[in-house]
């Protein structure tokens, strides 16, 4: 379903290229079918084409009537008014998929064409290692068929789930900003090991292949990671007294705390999308 089609993406940045690197490594659309775009940065579609072997074109070159799929991956501030220019370049044929944070399949659809098919996404940047969490949420006019080229085509960066649109901002939360969650935790990990002695490279891989084995272990075992913690903790040993600390020190409040304010963010983002006015 897919080797015939063609994508572009307008947009250039860490997510557009992380996307670009899974699909091309799957081999799911040839490099040669992608195209990319940005509003001004030659240098960047330069680096794109030379690191992925895609097509680049500056934005007004791109010739839109012969693109099966578009990704919106601007800038969440730029969206009304690369919606507006391209909104008398479509059909109602091509589908639209957006990973702006915020932007909403609604405020999408008023600024496009009627009837056209549009799907909001949330992949995380691990779409370069072909294992993000993604979320879709196809708008009014997306058909079974839209919705199973988006999954096909996300499936190619990792697990894909269907969610409701208005859980797009929890999920933005947990998984589309997740992965600086865990960058985080390794980089004080690194420098626990470092400040007792141990290589800062031989603590990043300790770090990180624990994280790894810990991740597989949900994935892969039917226990909670409640239960999960349990069975790894004895009583008075050295995780006994390292989950105290955690808690001590407001470990697991602080990951809460660092969803919800993710998940606030893209509620307020969405917000104010809502309400600017339209512009024609």
């Amino acid at each position: 379903m897919l080797k015939n089609k063609t994508i572009a993406f307008l947009g250039a940045g860490s997510m557009a290229e992380a996307m670009i690197s899974g699909i091309v490594h799957a081999g799911k659309i040839p490099c040669d079918q992608i195209m990319v775009t940005n509003r001004n940065n030659k240098e960047r579609l330069i680096e794109l084409r030379k690191k992925y072997g895609v097509t680049v074109a500056a934005r007004d070159a791109l010739q839109l009537d012969e693109i099966d799929i578009l990704v919106l991956a601007m800038k969440p501030k730029d969206a009304e008014q690369a919606l507006s220019s391209i909104k008398h370049k479509l059909t109602p044929r091509q589908l639209v998929l957006s990973v702006l944070a915020g932007i909403t399949t609604s405020f999408m659809e008023e600024h496009l064409h009627e009837n056209q098919p549009v799907i909001r996404v949330m992949p995380n940047t691990s779409s370069m290692m072909r294992e993000s969490a993604t979320a879709i949420s196809p708008g009014r006019h997306a058909s079974n068929e839209h919705i199973s080229i988006a999954k096909q085509l996300l499936a190619s960066i990792g697990e894909v789930y269907m969610i409701s649109e208005d859980k797009m901002d929890i999920f933005t939360g947990i998984a589309g900003s997740g992965p600086a969650y865990f960058y985080y935790l390794m980089e004080h990990i690194e420098k626990a090991g470092k400040a007792e002695g141990l290589d800062p490279e031989l603590a990043r891989q300790i770090g990180a292949q624990t994280i790894l084995g810990a991740a597989k272990m949900i994935m892969g075992q039917e226990e909670t990671p409640a239960e999960l913690r349990e069975n790894v903790t004895s009583p008075n040993g050295t995780t006994a007294a390292g989950l105290a600390a955690l808690e001590k020190h407001g470990g697991g409040e602080a990951m809460i705390q660092a969803i919800k304010g993710a998940s606030k963010r893209s509620k307020e983002l969405s917000k104010q999308f809502r309400q600017k006015p339209l512009t024609v």
